[in-house]
């Protein structure tokens, strides 16, 4: 039985995960999938598989650019990298807008201020939007354009119990959602592309303390990404940042068939997927892949 075991000892996102599963691709096939994703007709949507070394470990970083600028980029004090997922920014009647643009750190507000506004001709901040993206732009199977709307329901669930307003009043900002469904296609992909018999993810460490959001300091892990982890084991290890992102764990949720321990396995690859920030700890996702030892 082909096993994958998803380390997420350092929290998860969706450019660790996706980059740590790129690792698991032979050698050659790794630049050709990175041209697949920019083949894929996202609007205004780049991807860059970087070299990346955290704690003396090397790795990949999956860098995501939107209108060329780097989701996060203008994050300089927040930011585990995680892309923040969170470009949902769900607008329940006040925006949250940051001037962080992306933060990964929470922060939630990603209203990416970085001056791209995606021009499209029609708003992509919604489900809605999510579905017309997924239908009309990009060029993906029936299959994996399903996983990915599943992701992002998921995401919008839980912003919707968090926020108290229906699925269909969450949106998403421009900017944010263009990463996050560049972050959620190229997991949805790349899983499909190693297509493992089984899932396994460790407990999920969140991180700990408060992330700064329009409204005020939020809780780690933010109320949105905390319902999603619900019946999933977390815990912190005093790291004071937002370790795992609403993205992060809707992957994670939507992918892994249990979590715990990882299983006696003869492992056949390891992947390192790099987030942006260093701490103590190596900042990565690490995926490793092989055979259930029985």
């Amino acid at each position: 039985m082909k096993v994958l075991y998803l380390d997420c000892g350092m929290g998860a996102a969706g450019d660790m995960l996706s980059a740590a599963l790129l690792e698991l691709l032979p050698k050659e096939e790794q630049e050709s999938f990175v041209e697949e994703l920019n083949g894929l007709g996202i609007p205004n949507v780049s991807f860059r598989a970087d070299p990346a070394v955290r704690c003396g470990i090397c790795g990949t970083h999956m860098t995501v650019l939107v209108n060329g600028v780097q989701e996060g980029a203008h994050d300089h004090e927040h930011s585990h990298d995680h892309e923040h997922d969170h470009d949902h920014e769900h607008s329940h009647g006040h925006e949250h807008s940051h001037d962080h643009e992306h933060s990964h750190d929470h922060e939630h507000s990603h209203d990416h201020g970085d001056g791209h506004d995606h021009k499209h001709g029609h708003s992509h901040s919604n489900m809605d939007g999510i579905r017309h993206i997924l239908k009309d732009h990009m060029q993906l199977p029936e299959e994996i354009r399903n996983e990915v709307l599943e992701v992002y329901k998921l995401i919008a669930d839980a912003e919707s119990r968090a926020h108290g307003v229906p699925v269909e009043e969450i949106h998403f900002h421009e900017v944010g959602s263009m990463d996050a469904v560049a972050d959620v296609t190229a997991v949805c992909m790349l899983m499909h592309k190693i297509h493992p018999d089984k899932v396994i993810a460790s407990p999920v460490n969140t991180g700990c303390g408060f992330v700064r959001c329009a409204h005020g300091l939020m809780p780690v892990p933010a109320p949105a990404t905390a319902f999603l982890l619900e019946g999933i084991p977390v815990y912190d290890n005093g790291i004071q940042s937002e370790l795992c992102t609403p993205t992060g764990a809707a992957l994670l949720r939507h992918f892994a068939d249990t979590f715990g321990r990882k299983p006696v396995m003869c492992i056949e690859k390891i992947g390192y997927g790099m987030g942006n920030k260093d701490f103590e700890a190596a900042n990565c996702v690490r995926a490793m892949l092989g055979e259930l030892y029985v």
